[in-house]
């Protein structure tokens, strides 16, 4: 009887962190408008510099609390720095600018051409094959980026948003490749930790270099809970979240909630921010979306192994 009651209870907690992934989803995907309200009264710098240094305490207390360890080893800093200040520091301090230079749906999509990047890279620095399916991605990446680009391109819009934006998703994907290339013997929530500290200092040198330093004035109550949003919701509660559902469910099963990420964010911008995405953007939306589904989801013969 107990055996029996203790099998029972295994599919209850799988589908409880199944059931996370669509809310992971949604607290990423909305995250995208919450940024773009912050940053209509709070300057790029100082933005990103509060947001990581906030959600890096945070989330140190977080580990603390679940007694997890924030030791590194001292041969491991320098490779968990470099990821950081690709992945953490360079991706969002790119964004920033990015949403500031160019309509949000769009900045969502680009940024999400980052599984297609990393197939580039692995290739090249991972010797990992390109198989079909990842060949189809690459296609899908190149054709999403072609519908988006080439309008905006023949009607002189090619904003440095979309530059931004893909240089964030390329950015994004390098510091995967060196978290790949050079692990770090930690937990991942203290590695989470210790990136958005790394991040919050590069940013804060660029707040002390090119900001004001004048004293903050009152902000609308719009600003402060976006700004809320994205530390406590965006940031430490979602990497909670991805960490819990990376340890009890497969990779594949976890990537569908990145999937969802784009599209939520695309019509987050409708709903709050009034955005009327083109129908190229539809497009490319879609081949996006459709490039890191056959990046991200696993083949049916590794499902199977």
């Amino acid at each position: 009887m107990k055996l029996g009651a203790r099998e029972s209870s295994r599919p209850v907690s799988a589908g409880y962190y199944k059931a996370a992934i669509p809310l992971l989803a949604l607290l990423w995907g909305f995250n995208w408008p919450a940024v773009k309200i912050a940053l209509v009264e709070i300057n790029p710098w100082t933005f990103r510099a509060g947001a990581m240094a906030l959600s890096g305490v945070i989330l140190a207390g977080v580990a603390v609390m679940r007694r997890n360890s924030l030791a590194v080893k001292r041969g491991h800093w320098v490779r968990l720095a470099v990821a950081g200040l690709l992945s953490i520091a360079a991706f969002n301090i790119l964004l920033a600018f990015a949403q500031l230079s160019g309509p949000t749906s769009r900045a969502a999509i680009v940024t999400f051409t980052m599984p297609i990047w990393t197939v580039v890279f692995a290739r090249f620095f991972l010797s990992e094959p390109l198989d079909r399916r990842r060949c189809l991605g690459l296609s899908l990446g190149v054709a999403g980026l072609i519908a988006l680009g080439w309008p905006l391109l023949r009607a002189g819009q090619l904003t440095a948003g979309v530059f931004l934006s893909l240089t964030a998703g390329i950015c994004w994907a390098l510091g995967t490749i060196v978290s790949k290339r050079f692990p770090v013997d930690a937990p991942p929530l203290t590695i989470a930790v210790w990136q958005l500290l790394i991040g919050a200092a590069c940013a804060t040198v660029g707040m002390l270099a090119f900001e004001d330093l004048s004293l903050p004035h009152s902000l609308q109550n719009a600003t402060i809970l976006a700004f809320l949003y994205h530390v406590l919701l965006s940031q430490a509660l979602a990497y909670v979240l991805w960490y819990a559902i990376l340890a009890h469910v497969p990779a594949g099963t976890a990537s569908l909630g990145t999937l969802m990420v784009p599209p939520v964010g695309v019509y987050g911008a409708m709903l709050i921010l009034g955005e009327q995405p083109t129908i190229a953007d539809f497009i490319g939306l879609v081949l996006v979306i459709g490039a890191a589904a056959s990046v991200l989801l696993p083949s049916r013969r590794s499902a199977t192994g």
